[in-house]
């Protein structure tokens, strides 16, 4: 017969418990069955755990779960922990909640998916508000980090842990994401304090890390004219895109950037004239259509949409691919963490820094980077040293596919 024990322990938060079966055909293999974060005081937590959970204090603590313990205070105090390999029992939770734990667990520290982006994981589009509810049920939190997932505009949605939305701002602090505005960097400081924390959680980074580099913010470019300027940039020298760009801009005198719903009047022929392919005059014109529409958001809304709701919308638009959109969160809104690993160049540089035998895949240097999180935009200024990144939208394929430092 299975035994289901609990125990407390103490962390940063406060005291946890954890509950768990002991399968009597392998009783060394401890399954955990339910992870109780801090009441409002220790009597409390360990009355809601033995509560909820059926299970009896322990005498013993299996060695499994000590080394269970052991993982959840390490990362409660800043050293992040990957809990996918946890052996987890869900008795009573029906399939579509299972689904959902599932994906949720696949969800890496440092990082946030919205309960719409969740939906579409698993293929129920529509399920946002089940989701929410799966997750307000979720029997094993931090494990299974139901605290990861967030309503649309990064605000926190709901927590039904002691605390709510404050705990859940808490756990999300300590693995480096936070609600509300996405974090950016606005300083020359910024950028030192995630370069010392970058240094610890790799410190391959270290020599490109001390090399100093320049990084200018954009922020007075609207999302509007920052998408007209990189689709007019497209597949041409700097020098060419800038006298293109400044044609275009005078058949709108007296205007920073064409005004949209002129921009959709324009004839096509004078755009032709000013030295518009037939692809960037489409290109710009549906950039035209969706600020109108408000898929390009104002440069009032963009700054609470996550980086996922930004690349989602911006790269719906014909002609802008997502490492444009990229580039627009690094230097128009100093997005902490983004890895434009469409980059080859970025790549390369990864390869020669991190001393592979080949330039990494897309998806490996994805991998390679989880490591850098929630600063891989600032790995990934040092790695390139701001020699292909400093100019904006380098089109041009030797400037995009070339590595001219580390």
């Amino acid at each position: 017969m299975e035994q289901t024990s609990y125990c407390l322990f103490e962390t940063p938060l406060g005291p946890c418990g954890i509950a768990w079966k002991e399968p009597a055909t392998c009783p060394l293999s401890p399954v955990v069955t339910f992870i109780q974060l801090p009441e409002a005081t220790r009597g409390l937590t360990e009355k809601r755990i033995a509560g909820r959970s059926g299970a009896r204090k322990a005498r013993l603590i299996p060695a499994g779960i000590a080394g269970i313990i052991k993982k959840i205070q390490n990362h409660l105090h800043g050293d992040l922990q990957d809990f996918q390999d946890i052996n987890l029992e869900l008795d009573g939770v029906g399939p579509f909640g299972r689904q959902v734990y599932e994906e949720a667990r696949k969800i890496p520290a440092g990082r946030t998916m919205t309960y719409g982006a969740l939906a579409r994981k698993i293929n129920r589009p529509t399920a946002s508000r089940a989701i929410g509810q799966a997750l307000g049920k979720n029997p094993i939190p931090l494990i299974i980090p139901c605290h990861r997932v967030l309503a649309s505009g990064n605000k926190s949605g709901g927590f039904s842990a002691h605390g709510g939305v404050t705990t859940k701002a808490r756990l999300l602090a300590i693995e480096g994401a936070t609600l509300g505005t996405p974090a950016t960097i606005k300083s020359k400081r910024d950028l030192l304090q995630a370069v010392a924390l970058l240094i610890k959680q790799d410190p391959r980074l270290a020599g490109c890390l001390t090399r100093p580099i320049e990084f200018r913010l954009r922020p007075d470019h609207s999302p509007c004219a920052t998408l007209i300027e990189a689709v007019v940039h497209q597949q041409l020298s700097p020098k060419a895109a800038s006298t293109i760009l400044g044609r275009v801009m005078d058949l709108y005198p007296g205007s920073k950037i064409p005004d949209p719903a002129e921009l959709q009047k324009t004839e096509d022929e004078r755009l032709r004239k000013a030295g518009l392919s037939k692809a960037k005059i489409k290109a710009l014109k549906d950039i035209a259509t969706k600020t109108l529409d408000g898929t390009v958001p104002s440069s009032e809304k963009i700054v609470s949409l996550s980086n996922e709701e930004i690349i989602k919308r911006l790269t719906s638009i014909y002609g802008v691919g997502q490492w444009t959109v990229e580039m627009m969160l690094i230097f128009n809104l100093g997005r902490v963490d983004v890895l434009p690993i469409g980059d080859y160049a970025l790549r390369k540089c990864m390869s020669e820094v991190l001393g592979l035998k080949e330039v990494p895949t897309p998806k490996q240097a994805e991998i390679l980077g989880d490591l850098w999180r929630p600063y891989r935009t600032v790995a990934a200024l040092y790695l390139k040293n701001l020699k292909d990144l400093r100019n904006l939208y380098p089109t041009d394929k030797s400037k995009r596919e070339g590595c001219d430092g580390n």
